[in-house]
């Protein structure tokens, strides 16, 4: 996604809006409605694995090593808990240094409003792990937090630097951490899935809300939404 600028945003008395928030709104819907159809499928169901879920996690089984149980557990310690509050307010201070409150404010607020959806979601559905797990055994699984955390950081950032090779470093690392929960065999496929949409639904509609009050903060006093000047 990179930044474009619509009529508006060339003139030099009003804000530069990015034309890309359309695009984000559209996304996070679709993510959103895509996450909830996940999550009716898995109470129709009765919480169980699908097949699909089944079949995954015994291809995790048949392939696991030591050396790919030590490997799966670098992404599942950096993206845990502590790792992630860690990196969310490394990123928060750089932003700040560099007098970008905005985009300082994007990735703040993102990673709470994840955590605050996820973690009472996840233990209020009470979907059971695999058998047989080397990380959590608590039936928190769906949707998988560590996931939901990565792809929302991964989606902040690939919006607010708009470069190509931050969108590729962030699918490589949800990838990563979706192959290293499932590796682990703390979550079901269906539940690091879960967790990617439910990333792309915080990310993308944080950073739209943030967009919209950046630029009516920026807007000059007396103009309406709709650019025209109102009488004082």
């Amino acid at each position: 996604m990179d930044a474009v600028t619509d009529t508006a945003s060339t003139q030099p008395d009003r804000p530069w809006i990015d034309a890309r928030r359309p695009i984000a709104l559209v996304v996070g819907v679709a993510a959103a409605l895509l996450f909830v159809t996940l999550r009716l499928m898995v109470a129709v169901g009765g919480l169980a694995p699908f097949e699909i879920d089944l079949w995954w996690d015994d291809t995790m089984a048949q392939l696991a090593s030591p050396v790919g149980v030590i490997v799966a557990w670098v992404p599942a310690i950096v993206g845990g808990t502590i790792g992630m509050i860690v990196i969310g307010l490394a990123v928060v201070v750089v932003f700040v240094v560099r007098r970008r409150r905005w985009e300082a404010l994007t990735v703040a607020a993102s990673i709470v409003v994840v955590v605050a959806i996820g973690a009472p979601m996840a233990a209020v559905i009470a979907r059971h792990r695999p058998d047989g797990s080397l990380a959590e055994t608590v039936a928190t699984s769906f949707p998988s937090g560590h996931t939901a955390v990565a792809t929302t950081i991964a989606v902040s950032l690939g919006l607010i630097l708009r470069r190509r090779w931050v969108w590729m470093a962030g699918v490589a690392w949800v990838l990563l951490m979706m192959w290293s929960r499932t590796y682990l065999h703390a979550h079901w496929l269906s539940d690091v899935v879960a967790g990617a949409l439910e990333g792309v639904v915080v990310a993308t509609l944080i950073w739209a809300l943030v967009e919209v009050l950046r630029v009516r903060r920026a807007r000059p006093r007396g103009e309406s939404s709709s650019g025209a000047n109102v009488p004082g």
